[in-house]
């Protein structure tokens, strides 16, 4: 499809945009000076803490306390005014009460100032007159190109350079290492909160950054910033909510091209509100299912809870990823072996069994030894230390496992347990460069610490432990695919590019099954041979040319659902009876339904056996078009066994959404039945992605239910297809 005029110029605006913008996040993470608006002498106060923090820290640049009651803050020399300093300021940090923010936000503009912080509380979250105020502040931000961070958020830090523009209390006993980890919350006092409870953990942050209300600069933007970074190796982020779907995605893309893990909690899981939508798919699409899907599609961990977020960033952080998703057990309890061995498959890693070669030479050595995998040495370990040694080679060398998890009750409390443990892990290490080890024991921290340095993971809790080697070992194999050449890829960008122009809207407004049938089937989505009959006697000859038996449906593009007004008749054995069906089919409507457009009957061959899927699409307000996939027929807003991805997608991760639902084992055979056309299916999957992502905007809603998908190398079609437009 040829490029609209004028769209090289529209995108290249959009890519010199969207530069600009990572320009200044750079400006907030990189200051070269720095004033703060509001500064106290009191280095406790929240207009204190950041020249503190500054100070403590060895920021480079320059600090200017802006206070017009002091002549010295914190032995920095004050200035009344922000106009009155002489050099130039790059980023503005404002604690001054909500009613002159405004005024300091214009000085500021004045002062061509790049970057304002707002620490200040009191707008949007507060009531009508802070709202006016928010968008006053962000208009701003608009006429000056100055950009702004909050109002109500605690500001951002970077530790590579010093630079803490902000009050948190989380390191007021002490600063923060810098490390690979940044941090990016919408919530002030969760990232605070995250912070600390990193240091405390010896978890070093980077970068760290809280939006607050986000009255111009929001998460999508820092996350996208903090993707392309090099020195980050782990974003965490906390989310309530996104404002920019497309950057969102666009930061999700870059982390996993670039190899960086992502590790989210995204709070109000909301359940699914009632709709009036005629589709399926409308009604069986959520905000958290919406968001659920974007983070699958793009490598994102999304964790459940704060501990679970730590412990994926502090495995991530280390650097060393698992191969694959082979984990080797070694215990010395054979209880907490078995309850690691449930956990591995909860979520998502291989245990398989040692070699019976290996079971061998380890029973030679431990008679009584669990060998299998779990692999239990027992407590004869306490009688001879150098077993340790000589299983895990065997272990490694034998069993092949990517990862080793080596629970050690608390024996390395003990200092020369501790010292064995780790002199015996060295040697073993050495053998073995490419596994990464985790270890599962209660420690004092300086202990911990210490196996910590030596770049070993360390979890007292077991289940923890493996919840983190499955995260990191999902993350290591997108990773290793996004790196491969995928030609599901390549044909979804040839796709793309032969797409046909969108449909124009007023070919939509009308649209009954047949011609939704038809407008899909241009786009790739494969349908049974069908006649339309305006009466019975056209309807009986229909029965003829496609031969019995036949299914009638009435066609209307004001019956979505034709089976609640008595518009189906299936399996009819003769051109007689379709055409008798036919006259009272069309007669109980026209009864039932006087108003509706009535456009005949659309006649079709019976088409059986198979599995009755559901494909369709949803509009995200968000992140726009969502294809979603389940099991179709009458069961599926029952069941709810579905699958979500935003389009466009390749039939790579298609077959992965396909596997993703519970009833996929009823497409790979069950029972004795056949495996099913899944490839046409996946293809299917991937052209309504590109469809509904050319016609994004035109489309609202997209239905086939069912989509039959029949035994490997017969294909899979179409039976019912609804296509709603936007509204006016």
């Amino acid at each position: 499809m040829s490029a609209p005029a004028g769209s090289t110029r529209l995108e290249r605006t959009r890519d010199d945009d969207a530069e600009t913008r990572m320009a200044s996040i750079s400006a907030l993470f990189e200051p070269t000076s720095v004033a703060v608006i509001g500064a106290s002498d009191d280095p406790t106060r929240i207009g204190g803490r950041p020249i503190r923090y500054l100070r403590e820290a060895g920021f480079g640049g320059a600090i200017y306390p802006v206070n017009p009651n002091r002549s010295l803050v914190q032995g920095l020399p004050a200035h009344a005014t922000l106009a009155s300093i002489t050099s130039a300021v790059d980023l503005a940090v404002v604690a001054l009460p909500a009613e002159q923010v405004l005024d300091a936000l214009a000085a500021c503009a004045a002062k061509g100032v790049r970057v304002v912080i707002v620490f200040s509380a009191g707008f949007a979250e507060a009531d009508e007159a802070g709202a006016q105020r928010q968008r006053a502040m962000a208009q701003i931000a608009r006429d000056s190109s100055m950009r702004i961070l909050g109002p109500n958020c605690l500001g951002a830090f970077n530790a590579h350079n010093g630079f803490f523009g902000t009050f948190t209390q989380a390191l007021d006993q002490a600063g923060m290492s810098a490390g690979p980890v940044a941090i990016a919350s919408q919530s002030g006092a969760c990232g605070g909160h995250l912070s600390y409870l990193c240091r405390q953990r010896g978890i070093g942050i980077g970068y760290w950054v809280t939006t607050g209300n986000e009255a111009d600069i929001e998460l999508s933007e820092c996350l996208l910033w903090l993707a392309r970074a090099p020195t980050v190796r782990v974003i965490v982020a906390y989310a309530e909510a996104i404002r920019d779907g497309a950057r969102f995605v666009e930061a999700l893309k870059t982390a996993r091209a670039n190899g960086k893990a992502v590790v989210m909690l995204k709070v109000g899981r909301s359940q699914v509100g009632a709709r009036a939508a005629a589709s399926h798919t409308g009604a069986l699409t959520g905000e958290d299912a919406v968001y659920d899907a974007v983070m699958r599609q793009y490598g994102v961990h999304r964790a459940a809870s704060i501990e679970e977020m730590l412990d994926i960033a502090y495995g991530c952080a280390r650097g060393v990823l698992p191969r694959d998703r082979r984990l080797g057990i070694v215990t010395v309890s054979g209880g907490v072996g078995v309850q690691m061995a449930d956990a591995a498959e909860q979520f998502g890693l291989e245990t398989p069994p040692m070699p019976e070669s290996g079971q061998a030479r380890i029973k030679a050595m431990i008679p009584f030894a669990g060998t299998a995998n779990p692999i239990d040495l027992t407590a004869q370990l306490a009688n001879d230390r150098s077993l340790m040694g000589r299983c895990l080679d065997i272990v490694l060398s034998e069993g092949d496992y990517a990862s080793i998890i080596l629970f050690m009750t608390s024996s390395p409390a003990v200092p020369a347990s501790a010292d064995w443990l780790m002199n015996t892990l060295a040697e073993v290490g050495q053998r073995h460069p490419d596994r990464l080890f985790v270890l599962s024991f209660a420690a004092p921290v300086e202990v911990v610490r210490r196996f910590e340095a030596a770049g070993y993971l360390v979890y007292e809790d077991t289940h923890r432990a493996v919840r983190a080697v499955g995260a990191m070992a999902r993350m290591a194999q997108g990773f290793a695919r996004e790196r491969q050449p995928r030609p599901a890829a390549a044909l979804l960008a040839q796709s793309l590019a032969a797409s046909a122009a969108p449909v124009a809207r007023p070919a939509l407004e009308a649209l009954d099954e047949h011609g939704a049938k038809r407008l899909l089937a241009a786009a790739g989505i494969p349908v049974l041979r069908e006649i339309v009959a305006a009466d019975a006697q056209a309807v009986e000859q229909a029965a003829e040319d496609l031969g019995t038996p036949v299914a009638l449906k009435v066609l209307s593009p004001d019956i979505a659902h034709k089976t609640e007004v008595g518009g189906v008749a299936l399996g009819l054995a003769t051109p007689q009876a379709a055409a008798c069906a036919a006259r009272e089919m069309l007669a109980r409507v026209r009864e039932q339904l006087p108003q509706a457009r009535l456009n005949g009957v659309l006649v079709s061959p019976m088409c059986g056996g198979g599995v009755e899927t559901i494909c369709g699409v949803y509009p995200d307000p968000v992140f726009g078009p969502m294809v979603m996939f389940g099991l179709g027929g009458i069961h599926v807003e029952v069941l709810r066994d579905v699958a979500f991805r935003l389009a466009p997608f390749d039939t790579d991760e298609a077959f992965s959404m396909i596997e993703e639902i519970r009833g996929a084992a009823l497409l790979r055979g069950a029972r004795g039945s056949p495996p099913a056309d899944i490839e046409v299916l996946a293809r299917t999957l991937s052209r309504l992605s590109v469809f509904a992502h050319v016609n994004r905007g035109v489309i609202a809603e997209i239905d086939i239910n069912p989509f039959l998908v029949l035994a490997r190398g017969h294909g899979a079609f179409a039976l019912d297809a609804l296509v709603l437009p936007t509204a006016a």
